[in-house]
């Protein structure tokens, strides 16, 4: 136990447990019907209402004949896996800061707490437009670029292949989405035209404190969708809605585990919510994940959609501004923060009730 950094300790409230709680129920969607090549096809009725259930239900699911190709998921798993043997300084060679946000790092925080874990970032968008700055009345627009290392000479193929893959089907998904809502099929598309998505490669070494840390601390998606694959030996846990339990959610081959965001909740208006999720350590085996960060064009303002907002479902959030939030957030993760990180909580209106207990209070 001396040998790990105590950064690395969750709070004894948050630790995990090591006996498994199977996920019993989180959905598995096929997604055939959506893969043959005629782009007339619509989505049945059966399956928007699948979606919709699991989004309402759950906030988590699994698709399967989703249409990204088998050996693009190798292509890209096998990249990352050589990419990470190196040794830490060639790996070092394109670590990420402050100013070049993309690329490589290995001292990550999630609620404050170090991640037990590795990760290589990189956009969809190669460049990237993002605000400057997250002052509100910064109206400069900065670039990000990705780094690539000289080896394995054959990631960056793999990994932008696999970015444009993946991106397809989150289209795919967001059109069934708003179509559960009552929404028109591409009613999300355009905030997606500048978007600032992004791929990020997963490492978690074997762990020799499983019970005291975790690869990811329990935490929300800030943006649009998740799309994740993962290998075989799992660690991924969904807070469960319906009791609060955390649930492991077991692999499936060649399944992709999808979750909303907070940005779906944001537009929803909370008719689906972002739901919390984290991940455990192995003590004997390592493990890799790819998860696809489907994220707005900076400049979008992220509310309620006016189409899910009336006098008997008024609006639960202040408008902000997407990029703006992003930039925070990613600032936080070069140092530890002594307040809680920036969320769509911060957003939130006030209740009636809680309006007007405030106005009595000062009063």
């Amino acid at each position: 136990m001396g040998e790990v950094d105590p950064a690395y300790f969750q709070q004894p409230e948050h630790r995990p447990k090591l006996e498994i709680v199977q996920a019993q129920g989180i959905p598995l969607i096929d997604l055939s019907e959506l893969t043959s090549n005629d782009p007339s096809q619509q989505p049945s009725e059966n399956l928007v209402e699948e979606i919709r259930n699991a989004c309402r239900g759950w906030g988590f699911f699994q698709v399967v004949n989703h249409g990204v190709p088998l050996e693009t998921r190798q292509r890209i798993m096998a990249a990352s896996k050589e990419f990470f043997a190196q040794p830490l300084d060639e790996k070092r060679k394109v670590r990420r800061d402050e100013k070049r946000v993309l690329g490589y790092y290995d001292t990550e925080h999630t609620k404050n707490v170090r991640d037990w874990k590795e990760v290589f970032d990189l956009t969809v968008e190669d460049p990237t437009f993002v605000t400057a700055s997250h002052h509100p009345d910064d109206q400069e627009v900065d670039e990000w670029h990705n780094q690539w290392p000289d080896f394995p000479p054959h990631l960056r193929g793999a990994c932008e292949e696999y970015g444009r893959a993946v991106e397809k089907l989150a289209f795919k998904l967001m059109e069934l989405i708003a179509l559960s809502l009552g929404l028109r099929a591409d009613r999300f598309e355009g905030f997606f035209k500048d978007q600032t998505s992004f791929v990020r490669l997963n490492h978690y070494p074997p762990c020799p404190v499983p019970h005291l840390a975790l690869g990811v601390g329990r935490h929300k998606d800030a943006g649009a969708l998740t799309v994740l694959a993962q290998d075989d030996v799992g660690g991924l846990e969904v807070k469960r809605k319906s009791d609060g339990q955390w649930v492991w959610a077991s692999p499936t081959p060649d399944a992709y585990i999808i979750n909303v965001g907070d940005i779906i909740q944001v537009w929803s208006n909370n008719v689906y919510e972002s739901v919390e999720h984290r991940v455990m350590v192995n003590s004997e085996r390592e493990r890799f994940s790819i998860p696809f960060f489907f994220n707005p064009s900076h400049y979008t303002v992220v509310e309620p959609l006016e189409e899910l907002v009336s006098n008997e479902s008024r609006a639960k959030y202040k408008a902000y501004n997407w990029g703006k939030f992003l930039l925070t957030r990613k600032a936080s993760n070069f140092k530890k923060l002594d307040v809680e990180n920036i969320q769509i909580s911060h957003f939130r209106v006030p209740e009636l009730a809680d309006a007007l207990e405030g106005a009595l209070k000062l009063n």
